[in-house]
């Protein structure tokens, strides 16, 4: 098998099922292509902490896979714990994020070290951030004033459709030196210009000599839809978003249905 290939997995709706568990199925697939010499990286919105997990259960270290949280901001060796990659917003930025919160009603958080900073604690979802993660929440009374060194990447929680309706206008108060998505439809994600999945892929395929041909990327989500576009061959699961399937190569069986298998076991066929 050809050893230059990597394997870019998001976690949430790809790698994991509904019960945010890797099936069998899947980690015997990536497990396998990973003896073969394919390496994984997995990209994901999810700060460090709650990456971490799942890169120990695929054995990254081992075989010298890849994470690349808060979307892409962050690339580390796995094996080496060489950051290879890392990127941060700029104050302003964060002021504008926050004063733009402020004005919808909505909240604002961000992170540290393995923390959440949050202005309340009982938001619901901030609980669906904290509990994915497996991160504490410290509460705190001004964001702004919590954040003592330039965050990789803020996060503003909302309803979903009013998130929908309000995005353009956030975004446009934000201001150009950010990119600003929704990864879920109650999350929208502040991460430093420029910087998206596909950027990310982009960096480390760049130190890593591996032709961009050779990547594959699985995703679902909003937040995916860059890194699909990209990949030389991009995977949409069937949950997926509308828009990530009109851009995909294929569409894989959900994750439910061990979506990442079945397209993997058909490309790299067991011998």
């Amino acid at each position: 098998m050809d050893n230059k290939k990597i394997i870019f997995l998001d976690i949430d709706g790809t790698l994991v099922n509904s019960e945010k568990n890797i099936t069998p199925e899947t980690k015997k697939a990536l497990m396998r292509v990973q003896k073969d010499g394919v390496k994984l990286a997995i990209a994901s919105g999810r700060p460090s902490k709650g990456v971490l997990p799942y890169a120990k259960e695929l054995e990254l270290e081992k075989y010298g896979g890849y994470i690349m949280p808060f979307n892409g901001c962050n690339i580390i060796n796995y094996q080496t714990k060489e950051v290879v990659y890392a990127k941060t917003l700029s104050m302003d930025v964060v002021k504008n994020a926050y004063n733009a919160a402020k004005e919808y009603g909505l909240e604002l958080i961000t992170y540290k070290g393995d923390v959440i900073i949050s202005e309340t604690d009982d938001n619901p979802y901030l609980l669906i951030e904290s509990r994915i993660n497996r991160m504490d929440v410290e509460k705190v009374e001004n964001v702004l004033d919590a954040i003592k060194e330039p965050p990789v990447k803020c996060l503003i929680l909302g309803e979903g459709d009013f998130l929908g309706k309000m995005e353009s206008e956030i975004r446009e108060k934000i201001g150009e030196n950010a990119n600003v998505f929704r990864s879920e439809p109650f999350f929208l994600e502040i991460v430093p210009k420029g910087l998206d999945k596909a950027a990310a892929i982009a960096e480390l395929i760049g130190k890593t000599h591996i032709d961009r041909a050779d990547t594959i990327a699985f995703g679902d989500g909003y937040n995916d839809v860059s890194m699909i576009e990209y990949a030389g061959l991009g995977v949409a699961m069937s949950n997926g978003c509308d828009r990530i399937k009109e851009v995909a190569d294929r569409i894989a069986p959900d994750n439910d249905s061990d979506g990442i298998a079945a397209v993997l076991n058909e490309i790299f066929p067991e011998q």
